[in-house]
């Protein structure tokens, strides 16, 4: 049996390995997924293009717009003296943000009367302004105190305005630095898609150029010819996973905190249900651009529901249930967990048990069809 499952692993890497399309696809694709995601997919917001529109040019204002402007976010590139440049800053997407003064806030502040400002910003990227938003709201409270403040002084009576210093510490990733959260997902996303292309389009194109029928007379039993086809995808994608984490640690110094061991193990347990649902897609699809097209079409609900992107606790009630059978959400709860937490299996057994029966359950059952359809 040994020699059996042997001599169709050797096939199986030399037919992969041949390609040089192939190898491209093994080694490539994931460089140049992480070095996007290391570079581009980055949320930390620590450069806001600014228009300043000053219409009150008092003490005040200037005091307020040096608040904003020494700040490490707000940057002024341009200095207008219209709303006509204000739509047109916003408009152009030149400007991220237009901070506008009008007439009599100096006066205002000095009278002790209430005083506005607008920051007007642009919308359609509604999770940068809310950031920006709150690193405003962050200048315009500490400048509302330090008014409060210095009035009291003045008056003697700096004792009655109390203040709250808070200190916040951020555990696990400790700078907030969104690369930590989203390189080790990318682990989880080139496990999938590769292990899925791969299972899925190898036993289709056997299927293309005829040799599936040679390999069902020949010796090899099912269960051989299933291992055989199986086992070296599973091996190329933990290689993948190898090269993924070193290119993480050493050159975007991601942290890596948890169990190598551990980790290997988790993506062992989750290449059962990959390279099973893999295995079910090949059993459907008759030629490989279905077996592609197949691939994608259940990769993209599963990446998108799986809380690499997006929270599970902001989704929907129903989709979040939904989530629920989504195998790829429980391994990238175990990567993390891994990489940025350094917790062990007394904290994640619960994931490794929900991708065991999963993985147990799927590969089953894609086994069971793809025997019936050689048989």
């Amino acid at each position: 049996m040994f020699e059996r499952i042997k001599a169709i692993l050797i096939k199986e890497f030399k037919q992969v390995l041949r390609d040089p399309r192939m190898k491209t696809v093994i080694i490539v694709s994931p460089i140049i997924q992480i070095l996007i995601f290391g570079y581009a997919a980055n949320k930390d917001i620590d450069f806001i293009p600014t228009a300043i529109y000053d219409q009150d040019g008092t003490k005040e204002s200037r005091q307020l717009l040096h608040r904003f402007t020494y700040s490490k976010y707000f940057v002024p590139k341009y200095y207008i003296n219209s709303e006509n440049e204000e739509d047109h800053m916003l408009d152009k997407g030149v400007a991220n943000a237009v901070l506008r003064i009008d007439r009599g806030f100096g006066r205002d502040i000095k009278a002790g009367k209430d005083a506005s400002v607008q920051l007007a910003l642009d919308g359609s990227d509604s999770n940068t302004a809310m950031i920006i938003a709150g690193y405003a709201n962050t200048i315009m409270s500490k400048y509302q105190y330090d008014l409060l403040k210095g009035d009291a002084d003045y008056l003697g009576i700096q004792s009655s305005i109390p203040s709250v210093d808070l200190r916040d510490r951020a555990w696990f990733n400790e700078n907030l630095i969104s690369r930590n959260y989203y390189l080790p997902g990318v682990i989880a996303s080139i496990v999938t898609i590769m292990s899925l292309l791969l299972t899925s389009m190898a036993i289709v194109r056997e299927k293309e150029i005829g040799t599936m029928e040679q390999l069902i007379v020949s010796p090899l039993r099912p269960f051989e010819l299933i291992f055989g086809k199986l086992l070296p995808f599973g091996v190329i994608a933990l290689m993948q996973c190898a090269l993924i984490t070193t290119l993480g640690t050493l050159w975007f110094h991601i942290p890596f905190r948890g169990s190598l061991s551990l980790l290997v193990l988790a993506t062992c347990v989750y290449l059962f249900t990959t390279l099973g649902i893999g295995l079910f897609i090949s059993t459907i699809a008759s030629t490989q651009q279905e077996a592609m097209m197949s691939v994608f079409l259940f990769y993209m609900p599963t990446f998108l529901l799986s809380g690499f992107a997006y929270p599970i606790a902001n989704m929907p009630g129903a989709i979040q249930w939904f989530t629920l059978i989504n195998p790829m959400r429980y391994y990238l709860v175990i990567i993390r967990g891994i990489f940025l937490k350094g917790v062990g299996m007394d904290i994640l057994w619960p994931n490794f048990l929900t991708l065991l029966v999963f993985g147990i359950l799927v590969i089953t059952m894609s086994t069971l069809r793809f025997r019936r359809k050689i048989a």
